[in-house]
């Protein structure tokens, strides 16, 4: 297998399986994807840095060990992309500020050492919105249409895979930023359960609520990449102490007789717009006709979910910032440095209210769950197609409160962040303009294998995931 496109249009799986056919070399896996970056970068602006000379070097070292019977996984060989948030010895990492401009870390993050030795292939670091909650310059752009927002912050994560500039790629998700990306350039992404994946080594935006977790193009290869990177580390004090499964061993197993749950005041609310609720009504009936029950349920608890998460990231990102901001506040953009120091106006109690709140949440999802019997419950992961690069960051005058068409995103997905649970987003269709559409599924606690079993069910009854967006192969 020698073209170079049809190299970079293979899963993580149907690669790994070339490698060790000998069909083709992490080498030529790893050349066809920097030509793929060379060929999109200067149009979808994906990447912050891209270690070219790394990368080769590397697939190199991975060729040699496969031959001599050394197979670390099935991300040996493969190459990934890694969030900008995510430390990387003697590779810049500056999350997308001034404020760190020039930042050479002198160990990896967890995460990016977890893919080192799985033998995966770093092409290079991930552009990021400015802190992981600012904006970003030059804006990177959806390779499915130039002109429309690509999602969360783990923007370039999830551009470069739709532009097939990775084959995975990692992201992080304080209120949907591995979501969004995923529904809006038609991936899947899954924040894992709060502990499963260590944060140990990523630029914090709020740690409470902070998450780490994989964005692929199939669903069996996100459960392969998420079982790399999981796992206990004692060097972050969330790190949940529970076994990592084989989160691909049940993937086939089907649907039938579980219970998934839909929540239709708040999850399928009047700010869902006819295209994304009738994929996802057609999402729940392809589960139903395979044998899933669907179960209407109900939770009042989720009407104060944005309020209290809000509360909290405000105040661990102040907290966090503190510092830095008094040394180098005249770096940080004026929109982000006002973001991340309204926490600072914050009184203790409204944050430990907050806390209390959250507690109570999470006692009412497990209350929900225990009391349906519910394997899952199921949403759009976003209300609404991705808008217009230009209506982004500009309040519209039919909007109430100078919100922006964006503000609506985080509706659905902040539960999971606030309860800690596990939520994947999946292709769930397209718009008549073309334009991706997500769904959601959110687990109990560390049982990502069943959400990956339920997205893959469907996975294969459409080929959403097959398309190619009109801006990457012409």
């Amino acid at each position: 297998m020698t073209d170079s496109s049809a190299l970079t249009k293979l899963s993580i799986s149907a690669a790994a399986a070339a490698l060790r056919r000998g069909d083709t070399t992490a080498l030529a896996l790893t050349e066809a994807t920097l030509a793929r970056v060379n060929e999109t970068e200067p149009t979808v602006q994906a990447y912050a840095f891209v270690a070219a000379e790394s990368a080769l070097q590397a697939a190199e070292r991975a060729d040699r060990e496969l031959a001599a019977g050394r197979d670390r996984g099935a991300l040996h060989g493969i190459p990934v992309g890694v969030k900008d948030n995510c430390y990387s010895k003697g590779i810049l990492t500056e999350v997308g500020s001034k404020a760190l401009a020039g930042f050479l870390p002198d160990f990896d993050s967890t995460v990016l050492a977890n893919l080192h030795r799985a033998g995966a292939i770093l092409i290079g670091k991930t552009r990021c919105h400015e802190f992981s909650c600012g904006g970003s310059e030059p804006p990177t752009r959806s390779p499915w249409d130039l002109e429309r927002f690509p999602g969360g912050s783990s923007i370039g994560s999830g551009v470069a895979l739709a532009a097939r500039s990775a084959y995975g790629t990692i992201g992080t998700d304080t209120g949907g930023s591995i979501r969004i990306p995923a529904s809006i350039n038609n991936l899947v992404g899954m924040k894992a359960t709060y502990g499963r994946v260590s944060a140990y080594g990523v630029v914090p935006l709020a740690w409470s609520l902070d998450h780490v977790g994989p964005l692929t193009r199939r669903v069996r290869d996100n459960a392969l990449m998420l079982g790399v990177i999981a796992g206990y580390d004692s060097q972050d004090a969330n790190s949940a102490r529970v076994r990592v499964p084989d989160f691909t061993a049940a993937i086939e197993d089907g649907v039938e007789s579980l219970r998934i749950g839909i929540e239709r005041d708040y999850f399928l609310y009047p700010g869902v717009t006819d295209e994304v609720r009738a994929a996802t009504e057609n999402v729940i009936s392809a589960l139903a006709d395979l044998g899933a029950e669907i179960i209407e349920v109900s939770l009042p608890e989720l009407a104060f979910t944005r309020e209290t998460l809000t509360t909290i990231r405000l105040a661990e990102s102040a907290s966090y910032h503190r510092h830095l901001i008094r040394e180098k506040g005249h770096l940080y953009s004026p929109g982000t440095r006002a973001t991340l120091e309204l926490g600072q106006v914050l009184l203790a109690t409204d944050y430990l209210a907050a806390l209390r709140a959250r507690e109570r949440f999470r006692s009412a999802m497990k209350a929900l769950f225990r009391r349906e019997r519910l394997t899952a419950l199921i949403s759009p992961t976003i209300p609404v197609p991705a808008p217009l690069l230009p209506d982004v960051w500009r309040p519209r005058e039919d909007m109430d409160n100078g919100e922006t068409p964006t503000d609506g995103f985080v509706h659905q997905v902040y539960p999971a962040n606030l309860s800690g649970q596990p939520a994947l987003s999946a292709p769930a269709g397209f718009t008549k303009a073309g334009l991706p559409i997500g769904y959601q599924l959110t687990g109990r606690p560390f049982d990502e294998a069943t959400l990956y079993r339920i997205a893959y069910a469907y996975e294969r009854t459409s080929d959403w995931h097959q398309r190619q967006p009109p801006h990457v192969y012409r």
